[in-house]
């Protein structure tokens, strides 16, 4: 027991250093081609700091841990809005494009939707499903690579961003070095996940909606609270809404593509909380485009209260 746990806190490690490198170097390669610090945010780094749910999620998929797999991607998706939204807006209170409310935040919601009506039919998400959320992420990236070719087009000015300008071939090491400690730290991580879960009695669906999903959530924690102290909001909120997105169509989908995901009801209750956080924290801003520091805090309030339910959940 002590060994998984160490062997857990090693995994993290893994996935939080890989994560870094990898958005350092992909982060590099997309300002060379002047690409605007909201699209780096909803597609480089997103998908880089979303990197250790992809890899823990695929690996508890290959395991046959569905239920860790799926657990962790709404419990990811949880986390980043209530607790990375709301740790940022402590440090600063975060001004968000009424573009984004219109369009980013309410496209994460519809696909949360998706995937809870994909899992209420039949009570899983099949193979099928599973390409149909991977296809839907080809069609929301190629929307972002739109958008930012436009703003080119249209000369728009690209918000300065904390990127170092790294030489091609660093940023193929940082790229390549990173994916490679990403997928070993998922592997460790689910498989000395499993283990203490088994010690204790544990389900793999509180596993994964805690110490997974925190954990694979800490990039982009990390990446956020260093965005809004830079006062770098579009970097911040597009990032959290990006992963949310990526986790749900790319993690999610690859990972029932692999292998049909069960869903019980639990999963379907996190799925409606995941949604009703959502419209929760869209209402919070809606009216003066920014997120408060009281409102970080009634966030943050919000999430223990989540923690308390689902382990009381676990007991009953």
């Amino acid at each position: 027991m002590i060994l998984a746990i160490i062997g857990v806190i090693i995994g993290f490690v893994l996935l939080v250093k890989g994560a870094d490198f990898f958005v350092e170097g992909s982060g590099s390669v997309a300002k060379k081609f002047n690409v605007p610090v909201f699209i780096i945010g909803m597609t480089i780094v997103a998908m880089g700091t979303s990197a250790p749910e992809c890899a823990v999620s695929i690996s508890a998929s290959l395991h046959g841990s569905n239920g860790m797999a799926i657990s962790n991607v709404i419990g990811s998706n949880i986390f980043n809005l209530l607790v990375v939204c709301g740790v940022c807006a402590l440090f600063q209170p975060l001004e968000i494009k009424k573009e984004t409310l219109k369009r980013e935040f309410p496209f994460s919601v519809l696909v949360a939707v998706i995937i809870g009506i994909m899992g209420l039919i039949g009570m899983k998400v099949g193979h099928v499903e599973g390409i149909i959320l991977v296809v839907l992420f080809a069609v929301f990236l190629y929307g972002m690579v739109r958008i930012a070719r436009n703003t080119r087009k249209a000369g728009e000015l690209v918000e300065e961003e904390e990127i170092k300008d790294l030489p091609l071939w660093k940023c193929l090491v940082f790229i390549g070095g990173g994916l490679v400690a990403i997928v070993i730290g998922g592997q460790v991580v689910v498989n000395c996940s499993e283990t203490i879960a088994r010690g204790f009695g544990l389900s793999e669906t509180l596993i994964g909606l805690t110490i997974c999903s925190i954990g694979t959530s800490l990039p982009e924690l990390v990446t956020s609270v260093v965005a809004a102290k830079k006062n770098q909001a579009g970097m911040a909120l597009g990032n959290v809404i990006g992963s949310n997105i990526f986790n749900i169509l790319l993690v999610g989908g690859l990972a029932s593509a692999i292998s049909p995901i069960a869903m019980n009801m639990n999963n379907l209750i996190d799925i409606v909380i995941l949604v009703i956080v959502s419209v929760y924290i869209m209402a919070l801003v809606w009216k003066k485009q920014l997120l408060t520091r009281a409102g970080g805090v009634s966030m943050l309030a919000v999430y223990a209260a989540y923690m308390v339910y689902i382990c009381v959940r676990e007991v009953l």
